[in-house]
C-alpha cells in the first residue's frame, strides 16, 4: 500500500526488553532511551559529598571532645524510661512555677526536699535543650545526606544493570547479569502449618 506524500511516515516501534520484578519505571525509562538513543531519564544526583581525610580526622577529633565535654550525659534502659515521670511542657509549666515560688519561700521548705537539686537540674536542662536541637539537625542532616547517597549509587547501578541487560550477552557478561539479576528474584513466602484439628466433645445421650 503507498502512502500519499501528505501522510507522513510512522516509525517502527522498537521493541523493550522485559525488566525483573521490583524494578522502578524510571529503570524502564532509561532501558528506552538506550534503545532510541534519546537523551537518558535516569540523570540523579541528590548529593555531592567529598569528605577529605583532613575533615574527616577533624570531625572525629571534635566527636571526641563532645563526648568529652558531655560526659555527663546517661544512658537509660528501657524500663527505667517507662517508669520515669515525663515532663510535658503544662507539666514544665508547673515545675517551674513550685520551683519559683520555693525559692522565694525557703522558710517552708523542709531538709528532706531536695530544691537545690531541682533548681541545678532545671538549669542543666535548660542549659541542654540548645545543644540538643543543633545535634538533632546535624544528624537529620547526616541521615538524610546518607539516603540521598544510596540513592544516587542505586539509580547508577540500575542504569548499569540495564545496560547488562542490552549488550551483556555479546559481551559475554550474561552469567553475570543473571547473577545480578537475583536480588530482583521474589521469595516464596512460606505457607503456615494449618492447624491441628480440635477434638469433638461426644455429647451424653
Amino acid at each position: 500500500m503507498l502512502l500519499s506524500p501528505s501522510q507522513p511516515l510512522r516509525p517502527s516501534p522498537v521493541p523493550i526488553l522485559p525488566m525483573p520484578p521490583g524494578i522502578p519505571v524510571e529503570a524502564i525509562g532509561a532501558t528506552v532511551g538506550l534503545l532510541t538513543g534519546e537523551r537518558e531519564l535516569m540523570t540523579q544526583n541528590l548529593v555531592t559529598l567529598n569528605l577529605t581525610d583532613a575533615q574527616i580526622t577533624a570531625v572525629n577529633a571534635a566527636l571526641t571532645e563532645l563526648e568529652t565535654q558531655l560526659s555527663g550525659l546517661i544512658s537509660l534502659s528501657t524500663p527505667a524510661k517507662r517508669a520515669a515521670m515525663k515532663m510535658g511542657p503544662k507539666s514544665e509549666a508547673f515545675c517551674r512555677q513550685i520551683l519559683r515560688v520555693l525559692g522565694e519561700n525557703p522558710q517552708i521548705v523542709p531538709p528532706n526536699v531536695a530544691l537545690s537539686d531541682a533548681q541545678a537540674d532545671l538549669a542543666a536542662l535548660d542549659a541542654l535543650r540548645p545543644i540538643m536541637v543543633r545535634l538533632s539537625r546535624l544528624t537529620d542532616r547526616a541521615a538524610d545526606t546518607e539516603t540521598a547517597l544510596g540513592s544516587d549509587v542505586m539509580a547508577v547501578a540500575l542504569r548499569g544493570y540495564s545496560l547488562l541487560k542490552l549488550t551483556g550477552r555479546s559481551e559475554g557478561l550474561a552469567p553475570l547479569r543473571a547473577q545480578l539479576g537475583s536480588r530482583f528474584a521474589k521469595t516464596a513466602r512460606q505457607t503456615p502449618p494449618a492447624p491441628e484439628p480440635v477434638p469433638q466433645l461426644a455429647r451424653a445421650a
